[in-house]
């Protein structure tokens, strides 16, 4: 028989990906606890012993991408002292692997954000899980720059910010017009400029 404990992280694993799909189809405010429990195959009940809410499941979608995302520093890291590899492309392709379904993720990363904007209690709990990924990127573009021999004129945590910015804008319109702007053509253009203009040679 498996374990209860395992058990609960398997239904809480499948509550997850349920959501992810009800919620990329119907939108956040659309799909309703009833549909999630239908596409995992779980009732109501299952489903508030996991999470005493949409926002907070919500929330724990946006805390396991964060969490892969910190597994993959951690692995990246011990790796950057002898062979540091280009700053942006590391910082992008994390942020990339971190949402295999661009689509899916940004429409649930969207229409969060909006629901955050009008609940305070909401954009509180987003605001601390965003807060985490940022405090990982930065941590690696603290590294790569030492060990690449470069030195930010900027804090590295506004640096992360203006990436972000960019990547989530760029996806936005690369998902509209993907014939106009292929996925990471503007990051991957404009981005090094301004890596240039914001680094210089370690003293």
């Amino acid at each position: 028989m498996e374990p209860p404990k395992r058990r609960r992280s398997n239904t809480r694993a499948r509550l997850l990906e349920g959501a992810l799909e009800v919620f990329a189809e119907r939108g956040f405010h659309g799909a309703s606890v009833e549909d999630i429990c239908e596409r995992a195959g779980f009732t109501r009940g299952a489903f508030y012993s996991n999470f005493g809410s949409k926002d907070e499941l919500v929330l724990a979608l946006f805390q396991a991408t964060t969490d892969r995302l910190l597994e993959q520093i951690e692995a990246l890291l011990p790796e950057l002292a002898s062979q540091p590899g280009s700053l942006l492309d590391a910082v992008l392709g994390l942020l990339d692997e971190t949402a295999p379904d661009q689509r899916q993720w940004h429409l649930i990363s969207a229409e969060f954000t909006l629901h955050a904007l009008r609940d305070p209690d909401a954009a509180e709990a987003l605001n601390k899980q965003r807060a985490m990924f940022r405090e990982s990127l930065t941590r690696l573009v603290e590294q790569i720059t030492e060990t690449s021999g470069l030195e930010l004129t900027v804090p590295a945590e506004q640096f992360v910010r203006m990436v972000i910015a960019v990547h989530e804008g760029a996806r936005s319109q690369s998902l509209l017009e993907p014939d106009e702007v292929p996925a990471g053509t503007l990051e991957h253009t404009f981005l090094p400029m301004v890596l240039e203009a914001v680094s210089r040679p370690s003293r």
